[in-house]
C-alpha cells in the first residue's frame, strides 16, 4: 500500500538530557525501530524526515536526516517538520526528565563528598504539546499493564494509534532486532501482533497508517 504524495516524519532513539558537558541522562534505546519505520515508509513512495536522536545506526539513503539531542531539541524538531507533514510517528524514548539546570564545568566526585543531588523536571510531552492537522502514531514501552496504559496515553495525547511493547519480554526490548507489540487504534481495535522484525512491524504499522490516511 503506497504512501506516495506523503510526508512522514519519524522521530527515533533515545533523547540525552544533559548533567554538565561530559554527563547526561539517557535511555537504552538504540533507534532500531525508528529507522525501520522510516525506511519502511520511503519504500512506499513517501517523502520522509528522521529526527533522530545519538545513534550507531547508520543515516538511511533517501531520508532527509535531522540529529538533535534533547526532548527539547526534538520537539523544536518536529514543530517545524510537521508544518507540511501528513503523519507523525514518534518511535523515539523520549526522556521524561531533564535535569532543572545544566552545569557549566564537568562536576567533580569530591564536590558534594560523594553524593550527587540532581533536582529534575519534565520533559515537553511532544505528542500532546505539538499541534498540527496530521495523523498521530505514539509508541509505548511498557513493564506492566500493556493495553490500559496505551488507551489511556492514546486518549490523552489525542492520539490515532499507539503501538505498545512489553520491554521486559524476549526479544522485544531495546537493541534487539525483533519486537513484539500491540497496535492500539483510535477506534477501540486492538490487534495483538507476534514477534517479528522491527521491519515488519513497521509495515503493519504502515498498513494501519494508510488505511486511517483514506478515511480522512
Amino acid at each position: 500500500m503506497t504512501l506516495a504524495g506523503k510526508h512522514v516524519v519519524v522521530t527515533a532513539g533515545g533523547t540525552r538530557e544533559a548533567i554538565d558537558p561530559v554527563r547526561y541522562i539517557g535511555n537504552r534505546s538504540s533507534g532500531k525501530m525508528g529507522y525501520a519505520v522510516a525506511e519502511a515508509a520511503r519504500d512506499r513512495g513517501a517523502e520522509v524526515t528522521l529526527i533522530t536522536a545519538p545513534s550507531a545506526l547508520p543515516e538511511p539513503v533517501g531520508i532527509k536526516v535531522i540529529h538533535i539531542e534533547s526532548a527539547v531539541q526534538m520537539k523544536e524538531a518536529v514543530s517545524r517538520a510537521t508544518a507540511q507533514a501528513d503523519v507523525l510517528i514518534m518511535a523515539a524514548a523520549v526522556a521524561d526528565y531533564q535535569p532543572k539546570s545544566i552545569a557549566k564545568g564537568k562536576i567533580k566526585k569530591d564536590v558534594v563528598g560523594g553524593v550527587l543531588t540532581l533536582e529534575l523536571i519534565k520533559t515537553p510531552d511532544i505528542l500532546a504539546e505539538v499541534t498540527g492537522n496530521f495523523l498521530r502514531v505514539g509508541f509505548a514501552a511498557e513493564s506492566e499493564n500493556l493495553i490500559a496504559n496505551a488507551r489511556e496515553k492514546l486518549e490523552k495525547k489525542q492520539c490515532d494509534l499507539f503501538v505498545a511493547n512489553d520491554i521486559t519480554a524476549a526479544d522485544s526490548g531495546f537493541n534487539v532486532d525483533t519486537n513484539k507489540v500491540t497496535l492500539v487504534s483510535k477506534d477501540g481495535k486492538i490487534e495483538d501482533l507476534p514477534l517479528m522484525s522491527k521491519r515488519e512491524v513497521a509495515d503493519k504499522i504502515l498498513d494501519k497508517v494508510v488505511g486511517m490516511l483514506g478515511k480522512r
